[in-house]
């Protein structure tokens, strides 16, 4: 446990220390944040804040991970190095999104084909390689199946070793494409992104400590075991990036000093799809993320109502610019989503303890 903590302790000590410089820094050269002209007219107020936080979460996160397994002797396994090339990926890609929004003042950044394009190459390479370095056990980092809170029968391996690989890597795209894109629309409001994700990784921390203490191929391992490469590595990780929104929060809850941009939002939810593949909980982090994915809900919910009838459902997509329109203040509508997530994040656990609980023989 000592890693953890360490790597929580690092996470949050390193990114609440290290804003502050982050700020003082993009204030000079003013980088600051475009606001949308149809946004709420209680965003123009933010123009100017600086953004490319999500820096400082990544910069934090790797230091802290490293960090705590050197403080208690060890390397990094693979699995864990996978979800952070996955985060220093996405973060690069929203890094160079944010930094056109900058340099040609305005509120859009690459294109879209451009970003699809940079996601799907860091997410192409990290599911080929996520197949990749199996153990002495045979296990490696990822797998071909589908997996809810642990691998499902549904197995695209069964379609040939071949094509399931293809199908694989598609689905890991897609994975990765659809958190990434969701942090990103949840980034509305001061703090909301940044707490979610906090819940989200801190809730992992819980699910990954679970799955090493009942490691299938340990002494006394039941039936109802864990088919994971490396549960451990992935609490020491969970932990570094609880910890570092954590301590990156002090400066981003309301109102803002500094927002995350894409830099961060791209890079959290890549970590997002990364726990959930290799983990093997891919559907149990719909739930345990749901905040992100009602959000997501909306904007879909909002387009395709308005582009069959011509109505729309909210008065502002996603669904957190609706209660604002509503006159809801940000502080409120922010803890009440956090509240949410929370709840998202507590039937997540209760379900990933109950599924384990059922599968137990009935003799233990």
């Amino acid at each position: 446990m000592r890693a953890v903590v360490v790597a929580g302790g690092l996470g949050l000590v390193i990114s609440m220390l290290g804003t502050p410089f982050l700020i003082r820094y993009l204030t000079r050269r003013q980088f600051g944040q475009f606001i949308r002209h149809d946004g709420p007219a209680t965003h123009h107020v933010k123009r100017g804040t600086p953004t490319m936080g999500g820096v400082v979460i990544i910069i934090a996160t790797v230091f802290a991970w490293l960090g705590a397994n050197i403080f208690v002797g060890r390397l990094p396994n693979i699995s864990s190095a996978l979800i952070v090339f996955l985060i220093i990926g996405l973060g690069v890609v929203g890094f160079l999104d944010d930094a056109i929004k900058i340099s040609r003042e305005r509120s859009l950044g690459l294109r879209a084909r451009w970003k699809f394009l940079g996601q799907g190459l860091v997410g192409l390479a990290f599911a080929v390689l996520a197949l990749q370095f199996p153990n002495s056990a045979g296990r490696t980092p990822g797998s071909t199946s589908v997996s809810f809170l642990r691998d499902t029968a549904i197995d695209f391996a069964a379609l040939g070793p071949a094509i399931g690989i293809i199908v694989f890597v598609l689905w890991a795209n897609f994975l990765i494409a659809a958190w990434s894109n969701a942090v990103n629309l949840t980034d509305g409001l001061d703090g909301l992104a940044t707490g979610a994700s906090l819940i989200f990784f801190g809730t992992y921390v819980v699910v990954s400590i679970w799955q090493w203490n009942q490691l299938c191929g340990l002494p006394n391992s039941t039936s109802s075991c864990y088919e994971v490469r490396d549960p451990w590595d992935l609490a020491i990780l969970a932990a570094a990036i609880a910890g570092a929104c954590f301590g990156f929060l002090w400066w981003n809850a309301s109102p803002a000093r500094i927002f995350m941009g894409d830099t961060g939002s791209l890079a959290l939810g890549g970590a997002i799809a990364g726990f959930t593949i290799i983990s093997r909980t891919e559907l149990l982090g719909v739930i345990i993320g749901g905040l992100f994915v009602i959000v997501v809900l909306s904007s879909v919910l909002q387009i395709a109502s308005f582009k069959m009838t011509g109505k729309r459902i909210f008065k502002m997509a996603p669904i957190h610019h609706h209660f604002e329109l509503l006159g809801w203040g940000e502080v409120t509508i922010v803890t009440r989503f956090w509240i949410i997530a929370g709840l998202c994040s507590a039937a997540g656990v209760g379900i990933f303890y109950a599924e384990w609980v059922a599968t137990l023989p009935a003799n233990v």
